[in-house]
């Protein structure tokens, strides 16, 4: 008998300002399995995106990532999350502003708080100003209005504020 141990995909909650342009961007690099758009960390059960729109929900616009940890170590898919935000930005991305365009990344693995805690504490030394990406433990995540889901791909002269060309070569 082989004892052939099956990778299980790892999985993170990445909250970037906008979800349509952090999903378009995260789904794109090689080693990410699923991407999921939603409402994360907020005290509202089962928000629709015009609660969300209010303010008044608690949750941050995010995206669920499955992801190969293999292929795509959560270091390196952090390396690209900061690539699509302004980690000094507070409750503001591109011309989105609000709670619900904090950043935030949302852990369900204790060692995916360890890794990203470290990873922040890195990226600080580059910036004269403090990182404002709040890294917590996940309490939520309701998905999005099925419209929302790959909305820019469904609409590619949507909104986003994210630049898609800084993808790496050979991911897209």
């Amino acid at each position: 008998m082989n004892d052939i141990i099956e990778n299980k995909p790892s999985s993170i909650v990445l909250a970037g300002g906008c979800f349509w342009g952090t999903q378009a961007y995260i789904r794109r690099l090689k080693g990410v399995l699923r991407t999921s758009c939603g409402y994360a960390n907020g005290n509202t059960p089962n928000p629709d995106y015009k609660m969300v729109c209010t303010g008044k929900t608690g949750h941050a616009e995010a995206v669920r990532t499955e992801y190969d940890p293999d292929i795509l170590p959560l270091e390196k898919l952090l390396s690209e999350y900061f690539k699509t935000i302004n980690p000094t930005s507070v409750n503001r991305q591109g011309g989105d502003t609000g709670t619900q365009y904090r950043t935030g990344i949302y852990y369900s693995a204790e060692s995916d708080k360890t890794t990203a805690e470290t990873f922040i504490a890195k990226e600080q030394k580059k910036f004269g100003r403090p990182i404002a990406v709040e890294v917590l433990p996940l309490t939520c995540f309701y998905p999005a209005e099925e419209y929302h889901q790959d909305y820019l791909e469904k609409n590619p002269g949507g909104y986003c504020h994210v630049d898609l060309s800084l993808l790496p070569k050979g991911d897209e």
